[in-house]
């Protein structure tokens, strides 16, 4: 039998403000556990909640970048359940009336082309504190800090049809967030995650079929084999006569398999209720073109733009539009060095590769976007060859200062003197004649043998392209 999957994404996007949502406890990564957590986040008996308006504002400002529904009154729910790591016994969420509403976001697709993927709501809500199973022999601990850290949740339509979709999608969201700055989508610090609903149907048929959830995705690249395992693993049991049974699971990326962890809650299970410590929050129609206007060019925006302005192939646009900072980065290198494809070529090459090696973010590089402007014109005007470049920016990387300081200090300048490297050509051909007759009777993948001597011996200074021509014109004299 052709099976089908169905899958719908639940995004926890951490926002970006200072204090909690409803708080004015810090939100600050990496506390010792407990002392970020006030008599709000306790619940102790009492106290009230006070909603964050920046959380708000960061909730419509997303609403408005993915052309959703954005309503007038948004009504905050007690979302009913009992974990030891939730104070108050409920979690303050959203339900029936949710701040941003209906919106769509367009993926691309491996095949070419894009997919659009609806947006069912983006929902504010409190975060859960933290539970601690090491270094308790056998018990638990608790750590609140997390408690009442402003969360984001974004609900796709179940329109997603494979895990590279889900991958898109979720990428697409990470870097929307990024680029608004509502998120920081630190994946490692829990402030990007994703819960994934997973389903499988015969092919054809409407109904949709038994869920599991994948609980708290905190990669890329786990949620593509969650989602793959997920759907062999329902589609061995249906065929072995079993039944899929509804419930929450968790992804184990040792074992690549995912486990059980409880039954799934449906929404009558919570007894959600309009939390009656916290009024109907009213979003004028002037809060909302306040924050339309400061709005930044997305990502799609930028993408076109670096294609229509700038003469990118969609490919590289693509790639330098994906983030926010390698954006603003890359532009700064191209108006630099007056030089776009080398520059997009260095920024999406040899400065990503470094950053990813140091596992560091674009705004701790060491070598500034000027300095790269700088390396990239003396390519450009032939001072230096792309390979003594890659030297180059290895010193500017470890501290060693700007490209013309490196170039002057240590030697580096590119020979272009037409003479100089015609003499070097000439006594490279006179001390390889046997060489040189093999190529003249057409054995001409010789060439790379000649221009490797030929920058051995002017000690990798030599301009390339003036190289290949004078060999060329004496080897056929």
């Amino acid at each position: 039998m052709a099976w089908e999957t169905v899958i719908g994404l639940e995004i926890h996007a951490q926002l970006a403000t200072k204090s909690k949502i409803f708080s004015g406890a810090s939100i600050a990564y990496g506390a010792e556990p407990n002392t970020q957590a006030c008599v709000v986040d306790l619940a102790l008996p009492g106290v009230l909640p006070v909603l964050n308006k920046r959380a708000l504002e960061m909730a419509v400002k997303f609403g408005l970048a993915i052309g959703a529904d954005v309503p007038r009154v948004s009504i905050f729910a007690r979302k009913n359940y009992f974990y030891p790591d939730l104070p108050q016994g409920y979690q303050i969420s959203q339900f029936d009336l949710p701040v941003v509403g209906k919106g769509y976001l367009d993926i691309p697709l491996e095949s070419g082309g894009t997919k659009r993927v609806g947006v069912t709501r983006a929902h504010l809500e409190q975060d859960a504190g933290k539970s601690l199973h090491e270094d308790f022999q056998g018990l638990t601990g608790i750590d609140l800090n997390r408690a009442g850290t402003p969360l984001l949740e974004i609900v796709s339509e179940p329109e997603i049809s494979n895990a590279k979709e889900a991958v898109a999608y979720m990428k697409k969201i990470h870097a929307l967030v990024q680029y608004l700055q509502i998120c920081d989508g630190n994946m490692q610090e829990g402030s990007f995650r994703c819960d994934a609903n997973v389903s499988v149907r015969p092919v054809g048929q409407k109904e949709f079929g038994t869920r599991a959830e994948v609980k708290n995705l905190n990669s890329f690249r786990f949620v593509e084999k969650a989602i793959n395992h997920e759907v062999e693993r329902q589609i061995d049991l249906i065929e072995s006569g079993q039944k899929i049974v509804q419930e929450t699971r968790l992804y184990d990326p040792d074992k690549n398999e995912t486990r059980s962890m409880r039954s799934k809650e449906e929404a009558n299970d919570y007894r959600y209720f309009p939390c009656p410590d916290l009024l109907p929050v009213i979003v004028s129609d002037e809060l909302k073109e306040q924050i339309r206007a400061d709005l930044p060019e997305l990502p799609e925006a930028k993408c076109q733009r670096f294609i229509d302005e700038l003469g990118l192939s969609e490919k590289d646009a693509l790639g330098l539009s994906a983030q926010r900072d390698i954006a603003e980065y890359f532009e700064v290198v191209a108006e630099g060095s007056g030089e776009v494809k080398l520059s997009a070529n260095w920024v999406m090459g040899e400065l990503s590769a470094s950053l990813n090696r140091e596992d560091i973010a674009v705004a701790d590089c060491p070598v500034s976007a000027e300095l790269l402007a700088g390396l990239v014109q003396r390519i450009a005007d032939k001072t230096i060859s792309g390979k003594i470049a890659k030297g180059i920016f290895t010193a500017m990387w470890d501290g060693g200062g700007d490209a013309d300081s490196i170039i002057e200090s240590k030697g580096l300048k590119q020979i272009t003197d037409t003479g100089a490297i015609t003499a070097m050509v000439a006594e490279v051909i006179a001390n390889n004649p046997s060489q040189a007759e093999q190529y003249r009777a057409g054995k001409e993948q010789l060439i790379g043998f000649f221009v490797g001597q030929v920058m051995k011996a002017s000690k990798g200074k030599a301009n390339p392209a003036q190289v290949n021509q004078e060999l060329v014109k004496l080897l056929k004299a």
